[in-house]
């Protein structure tokens, strides 16, 4: 049996996520453009590499710490747009409107990528996930140099 072949699931869940986050993309680019503010890449954060380089190095570990720390950063998104909807003045409802369908896609991101961990496990991630999240409580409660959607404490 092809080894790939129990990987369907995976590669087309991943593919709609892929497409659904261009269009996120694209949708926040029409925002920036129509608000005049000017596009710059950033650096990835100091939490999201922190994650990053707790993903183990051999297979079929690293698949499935990589589809864990996706979930904790799905979750966190989804929290924190959450906590951003009360603050919106209210002529901010188009805005508002996005922070919610933000909201609500990060969540079926966070179910679809611990989803997928349980399937590349073959078994359940919880332990593993109590490891990943215990870091990252420790990224989100430590001083950070740059503020960001996902960062830690502001110095």
């Amino acid at each position: 049996m092809n080894r790939y072949a129990g990987r369907r699931d995976l590669v087309n869940k991943m593919s709609r996520l892929a497409r659904e986050e261009l269009r996120h993309f694209e949708y926040v680019m029409a925002i920036l453009k129509k608000r005049d503010i000017t596009f710059r890449p950033l650096s990835a954060s100091r939490y999201t590499a922190g994650l990053h380089s707790c993903i183990r190095d051999t297979e079929p570990e690293r698949l499935v710490d990589t589809l864990i720390v996706g979930a904790i950063i799905e979750a966190r998104s989804c929290e924190r747009f959450f906590s951003l909807l009360p603050h919106l003045p209210d002529s901010e409802q188009d805005l508002a409107k996005f922070y919610v369908s933000l909201l609500e896609s990060e969540a079926r991101h966070f179910a679809d990528y611990l989803g997928l961990a349980d399937q590349a496990a073959g078994d359940s991630v919880a332990e593993r996930s109590e490891y990943l999240l215990a870091v990252e409580a420790e990224l989100i409660r430590s001083p950070d140099s740059e503020l960001r959607f996902h960062s830690g404490v502001p110095r």
